[in-house]
C-alpha cells in the first residue's frame, strides 16, 4: 500500500520532470511522446486510487503509510506520510478520473502549440500537487501540495506570456493568493505552537485540539478560512478568478473542475474537528460562501466571454459548497463538488471547443447558429447547463437540492433563501449562454475541424453529468443516505412531503430562470445596457476599485518611502555618519604624518603628562 498511495503522487511528478527535461534538451517535436506520457501519468494515479479504494474498503479504515522523516527535532518529527480515507480517496477518484479526461482533451486543443511539451509538463505537476493535497496525512505534507497548485496555476494562467495581459494575469492570481496563504500560514503556526504534540499529524491534532482554548479555536479556524477564501475565490480575494480565463481553456478546465478552486472547501472539510468545536465561525463561512454565490450569479449574468460567465459560475458554486460546509453538511457539500467537477469540466471543454471551432472566438455576441452545426458539442453542452441548473434528472440537481434541503432542516432560513434565489439566477445565466451561442442568429462561419480527442472527453462528461449524481440520491426518492454514511454524518431527515416541497420549490426557480433566459434571447434585450447593467458587467468595478483604493495608494507610499523616506532620510543618515567619519580620520590622519619630529615631540609631551600625574598623584 506504501508503494501504491505514493505511486498516486509520484506518477505524475515524475512525469512531469520527465517531459520537462526532454523539453529542455530541446526534443520539442516529440508531441506523441509527450501526449502518451502525459495522459498515461493521471490515468495511472486513477488505477492506484481504484486499487487503493478497494483496500480501504476491505479494511473499512484509513490506511497511513509513511515514506521517510522529513523533519526531526528533539520529540519532534514530521513523516513525508500520505492518508487514505474515506475524504481522501473520495477526493483523489474524481480529480485523476476527471483529470484524465481534461488531459485527453488537451492533446487536441494544443496539438499545433510550440510548448505542447513543456505544457503537459506543467500540466502533470498540477496534478501531482493536487493528488499530494488531498492524500497529505499532516497540515505541513498538505501545504506543499496547496503551494504547488498555486505555482502551478501560476505558470499555466501566463501560459501565454507573450502578450502582457496573460503575466498579468498570472500574476494577479499568484498575489491574490499570497494573501490567502499568508492567513493559512498563520493559522497553521497558531494551531503548531499550541500543540505540545511530537507529531502534526491530523489523527494527533483531533485527538489534542479539545483542550485549546475557544477563542484560540477560533482565530485559527478563522485563519485557515483565509486561505481557503484565496484558494477557492471567495469574497474578497475572489478577484483573479476571472483574469485565469488568459490561459488555454484546458487549464481553466483543470482548475475549475478538479484542482485548485476544490483546495479550498477539502481543506474546511478535512478540518471538520476543528470547526465542529467553533460552529460560529462555521456560520461565518457559510455566509461568506452565500453572499459569494449571490455576487458572483448577478456579475456572471451580464458577462460577454463565454470563459468568464464560467468563471464567475464556478465562484458561485463554490459558494453552495461553503454554505453546506460551514453548516457541517460536509457530505452535501463534497456531493456538489463531485457533481460540479463533471458539469463544469464539461461546460468548459465544450466552450473551448466552441471557441476552436470559431477561430478562438469568445464573445457570445458574435456566436449562435451552431446547434446543427457542432452536434455533439451543443447536446455535451446543454446536458451541462441542465445540470448546472439543478434540473432533474442531471446531476447538479441531486447535489444542489441535497445541500438546500440541509440548510433548510437545520433552520439556516436566510442561507436558504439567498440559494433558492441563486439556483433561479444560475438557470438564467446559463441559459442565457447556451441560447445565445447556439440558437441566436448570424452569419455562417467556416468551422475549425476538431479532433477525435477533443469529442471523447465530452462524451463520458456528458454522461457522468446524468448519472453520477444518483449516488445522492433523496430519502423520499429512495435513497439510503449513502453519502452522509460515507463520511460518517448523521445527515438531515426530512419528511417525504418536505423533501418533495423543496425538490419543486428548486425546479420551479430553476424554470423560472429558463423561460426569462429564453425571454429576453427572443427580445434581443441582451444588447440594451441600462448603467445599473453595465455596473454588474464591469463586475462592480471591483478591479478599478482595488487599483484606485489599494494599489494605486500602496504604490505611492512606496514611492514616498523609495524617495523620502529612505533617500533623504535612512540612505541620507547613513552618509552623513560616514562622511563625519572620514573627516575625523583626515583630522586624526596629522598624528600619522611620518614627521619623526612630530613623533619624537608627541611621546615626550606624553611622558611629560604621565610624570606629572604620578607627581600629583604622590
Amino acid at each position: 500500500m506504501e508503494i501504491i498511495l505514493f505511486g498516486i503522487v509520484l506518477t505524475p511528478l515524475v512525469s512531469a520532470l520527465v517531459l520537462g527535461l526532454t523539453y529542455l534538451m530541446g526534443f520539442k517535436n516529440l508531441r506523441n511522446f509527450f501526449y502518451i506520457v502525459g495522459v498515461l501519468a493521471p490515468l495511472i494515479s486513477f488505477l492506484l486510487t481504484l486499487i487503493s479504494l478497494s483496500s480501504f474498503l476491505d479494511q473499512l479504515a484509513p490506511l497511513h503509510v509513511n515514506g521517510y522523516t522529513w523533519l526531526h527535532v528533539g520529540n519532534f518529527y514530521i513523516k513525508m506520510g500520505l492518508l487514505a480515507d474515506a475524504l481522501s480517496l473520495y477526493m483523489a477518484l474524481f480529480v485523476s478520473f476527471v483529470g484524465t479526461l481534461i488531459h485527453i482533451y488537451a492533446g487536441g486543443y494544443m496539438w499545433e502549440d510550440e510548448g505542447f511539451g513543456k505544457f503537459f509538463a506543467y500540466f502533470n505537476l498540477f496534478m501531482a500537487s493536487m493528488l499530494l493535497l488531498v492524500l497529505a496525512n499532516s497540515p505541513i505534507v498538505m501545504f506543499i501540495g496547496w503551494e504547488g497548485v498555486g505555482i502551478c496555476s501560476y505558470l499555466l494562467i501566463s501560459y501565454y506570456y507573450q502578450k502582457i495581459q496573460n503575466t498579468n494575469a498570472g500574476n494577479k492570481a499568484f498575489l491574490a493568493n499570497r494573501v490567502g496563504d499568508a492567513g493559512f500560514i498563520i493559522g497553521l503556526a497558531t494551531l503548531f505552537v499550541s500543540l505540545d504534540i511530537d507529531s502534526f499529524t491530523y489523527e494527533a491534532i483531533s485527538n489534542n485540539i479539545a483542550n485549546l482554548d475557544p477563542g484560540l479555536l477560533a482565530f485559527i479556524g478563522f485563519m485557515l478560512f483565509v486561505g481557503a477564501i484565496g484558494k477557492s475565490a471567495q469574497i474578497p480575494l475572489y478577484v483573479w478568478l476571472p483574469d485565469a480565463m488568459a490561459g488555454p481553456t484546458p487549464v481553466s478546465a483543470l482548475i475549475h473542475a478538479a484542482t485548485m478552486v476544490t483546495a479550498g472547501v477539502f481543506m474546511v472539510a478535512r478540518f471538520d474537528f476543528l470547526y465542529r468545536l467553533i460552529p460560529h465561525v462555521g456560520v461565518f463561512i457559510a455566509t461568506v460562501g452565500a453572499f459569494s454565490a449571490l455576487y458572483a450569479a448577478l456579475i456572471a449574468s451580464r458577462q460577454y466571454d463565454i470563459k468568464k460567465i464560467l468563471a464567475y459560475s464556478t465562484m458561485s458554486q463554490l459558494g453552495y459548497m461553503f454554505m453546506a460546509a460551514g453548516v457541517g453538511a460536509y457530505d452535501a457539500g463534497l456531493f456538489h463538488v463531485l457533481t460540479h467537477a463533471f458539469f463544469k469540466a464539461l461546460l468548459f471543454l465544450g466552450a473551448g471547443a466552441v471557441i476552436v471551432a470559431l477561430g478562438h472566438e469568445q464573445n457570445i455576441l458574435r456566436m449562435g447558429g451552431l446547434a446543427n452545426r457542432l452536434k455533439y458539442v451543443h447536446a455535451s453542452m446543454l446536458i451541462a447547463t441542465l445540470a448546472i441548473s439543478g434540473i432533474f434528472p442531471f446531476a447538479g440537481f441531486f447535489s444542489k437540492d441535497m445541500i438546500l434541503a440541509t440548510l433548510f432542516a437545520k433552520e439556516h432560513y436566510v442561507l436558504w433563501t439567498i440559494g433558492v434565489v441563486v439556483a433561479g439566477m444560475t438557470s438564467f445565466y446559463m441559459f442565457r449562454l447556451y441560447f445565445m451561442v447556439f440558437w441566436a442568429p448570424t452569419e455562417e462561419k467556416n468551422l475549425h475541424e476538431l479532433g477525435k480527442n477533443m469529442q471523447w472527453p465530452l462524451i463520458v462528461l456528458a454522461l457522468g453529468s446524468v448519472v453520477v449524481g444518483w449516488i445522492g440520491l433523496p430519502h423520499a426518492m429512495g435513497g439510503s443516505g449513502f453519502l452522509s454514511k460515507w463520511f460518517g454524518l448523521e445527515g438531515v431527515h426530512l419528511s417525504y412531503a418536505s423533501e418533495w416541497t423543496l425538490m419543486g420549490v428548486n425546479t420551479f426557480v430553476a424554470i423560472i430562470g429558463i423561460v426569462l433566459a429564453y425571454y429576453r434571447f427572443s427580445q434581443n434585450e441582451f444588447l440594451r445596457t441600462p448603467f445599473y447593467w453595465r455596473v454588474v458587467s464591469h463586475a462592480f468595478y471591483a478591479d478599478l476599485i482595488v487599483q484606485k483604493g489599494v494599489i494605486q495608494p500602496l504604490q505611492r507610499l512606496s514611492a514616498y518611502i523609495g524617495n523620502r523616506v529612505d533617500i533623504h532620510g535612512i540612505d541620507k543618515g547613513i552618509m552623513q555618519m560616514c562622511w563625519a567619519l572620514v573627516y575625523a580620520g583626515k583630522r586624526a590622519q596629522a598624528l600619522q604624518n611620518g614627521n619623526l619630529r612630530n613623533y619624537a615631540m608627541l611621546m615626550l609631551a606624553g611622558v611629560g603628562l604621565f610624570c606629572l600625574y604620578m607627581l600629583e598623584a604622590l
